[in-house]
């Protein structure tokens, strides 16, 4: 699909057909015509629904047009092979969202990502010098493995074969062990310990924010230390009071207003950005 038909028939919501498999998707139109497109990148047990009511809070808080999709394994998406390869962050950066991005309405604009979502956008932005791209805020991303990450993503194995997490993620994916086991099987591969996307960061050439929960389970402040070291572009560094992992649910208000901030000041001389 090309970018002009998609800015005349992208619906509110649907699928999008990329690589042979069906990607759902949910499009808030801007407030403005013409206004720039927030992506937002959903994180490793996340899809299209997990992210709740954010992406319209974030869309009347920036005016921009949001954009949010369920990556292969996800949501309503369809399902991938098992085990997915240990590079998988890399391959949808570097070969899906690129497609992604071609086929929706990002004429510019800004990604945002959670945890994988997080990584997946910090790859892009340092492999790909997208004209289009304005920045990018990152929510507890991951640049290298911690015995942190290891250890929870462990136990909530345990929690998802035990408890009736399974039947509560079930409400989100329509092969809930997919999405599941598809995420969980290769953090826990003892050669993920080796994954390390830190190279990627020197050559983003774009302001990234990263926004980290006090009480974060699965990372420390270590991943953002890491960004403020090798990225050569600005980084601003938001703490979350009140939030663990997932700020955008556990501390909505903080963090919204922290990503409409810098999707102002990323987006300065757009007139199409809603003052914040």
């Amino acid at each position: 699909m090309k970018q002009s038909d998609s800015m005349i028939h992208l619906l509110p919501t649907g699928f999008l057909s990329i690589d042979g498999a069906d990607l759902e998707y949910k499009w808030l139109a801007p407030q403005v015509a013409d206004a720039p497109t927030i992506v937002m990148l959903h994180e490793g047990l996340g899809s299209v629904g997990l992210w709740g009511d954010f992406p319209e809070k974030l869309q009347q808080a920036t005016g921009a047009g949001i954009f949010a999709y369920s990556r292969a394994g996800y949501g309503r998406s369809s399902a991938v092979a098992l085990p997915r390869p240990l590079d998988y962050m890399q391959r949808e950066a570097l070969e899906v969202l690129p497609k992604v991005l071609d086929a929706v309405p990002f004429k510019r604009g800004l990604l945002l990502g959670h945890s994988d979502g997080a990584s997946i956008a910090a790859i892009y932005a340092g492999s790909h010098q997208d004209h289009r791209l304005q920045g990018i805020a990152l929510i507890a991303p991951h640049f290298i493995v911690e015995d942190i990450s290891v250890k929870s993503i462990a136990a909530i194995k345990t929690t998802y074969e035990t408890t009736d997490l399974r039947t509560k993620l079930a409400r989100w994916h329509k092969d809930v062990d997919n999405a599941f086991y598809g995420w969980n099987g290769a953090w826990l591969d003892p050669k993920f310990r080796d994954w390390d996307i830190s190279d990627f960061l020197a050559y983003i050439r774009v302001p990234v924010m990263v926004l980290q929960g006090v009480d974060d389970q699965y990372g420390t402040l270590r991943q953002a230390e890491i960004a403020q070291e090798e990225c050569y572009c600005p980084v601003d560094l938001k703490i979350i009071a009140g939030a663990a992992h997932s700020p955008h649910r556990e501390a909505a208000g903080p963090t919204l207003e922290a990503i409409a901030q810098f999707a102002k000041a990323a987006l300065r001389d757009d007139p199409g950005l809603q003052a914040a």
